[in-house]
């Protein structure tokens, strides 16, 4: 193999590592710095009414999470203790509502029932919501900062300790900043 035959295949596979790495961390094609969270489903499964502009406004300018389950997800069941914990915790309480994503009313209920959630809940029978903020896979956690602004989504099922650091990061950055990503956190490109 030539040298310049060798310089090219090197720059070749340069450029392919990148771009896998920009795919893995999320600087795909999403979108622009000025993504906006669509607003919530009306459907209220329990919990008080929730709203994105009304849980803005009761975090008093910190970051929420909505995040997207449903009762036929496998991963959801293992996510749902750990939110009804964060939910009760002094960072989570009043941060959080979650969005009953393409499933059966009364599966969400049962669902919501069985796992003790105190928190807000809606239902997108539909998914049409779910559809609008891009959602791939259950469950989905997005982090939304002021204005509406989507700052992260955390793919998986996540821990009270990665909720928490989610919104901690979130807040340091101010919205401003793009997020550094950390395991089981995939910061979006317009954060």
């Amino acid at each position: 193999m030539s040298r310049s035959t060798a310089g090219r295949l090197a720059l070749g596979l340069l450029v392919l590592a990148v771009v896998a790495v920009g795919a893995v961390v999320g600087l795909g094609s999403k979108g622009g710095s000025d993504r906006l969270a669509p607003g919530l489903p009306r459907e209220r499964l329990s919990g008080s009414p929730a709203t994105l502009t009304g849980l803005l406004s009761s975090a008093h300018g910190k970051p929420v999470l909505v995040v997207f389950w449903a009762s036929w997800c496998g991963p959801c069941t293992k996510e749902a203790p750990a939110l009804e914990r964060f939910s009760q915790s002094s960072v989570g309480r009043a941060r959080i509502v979650g969005v009953d994503w393409s499933d059966a009313r009364s599966g969400a209920r049962s669902f919501i029932s069985h796992y003790g959630w105190t928190f807000p809940n809606v239902r997108d029978g539909e998914g049409t919501v779910g559809n609008s903020y891009g959602l791939e896979n259950l469950p989905t956690t997005f982090v939304i900062g002021p204005g509406r602004r989507i700052l992260a989504e955390l793919h998986g099922p996540q821990t009270e300790n990665s909720l928490e650091q989610a919104l901690v990061k979130a807040e340091q950055a101010g919205g401003a900043q793009a997020l550094t990503p950390t395991p089981g956190i995939t910061f979006s490109p317009w954060a």
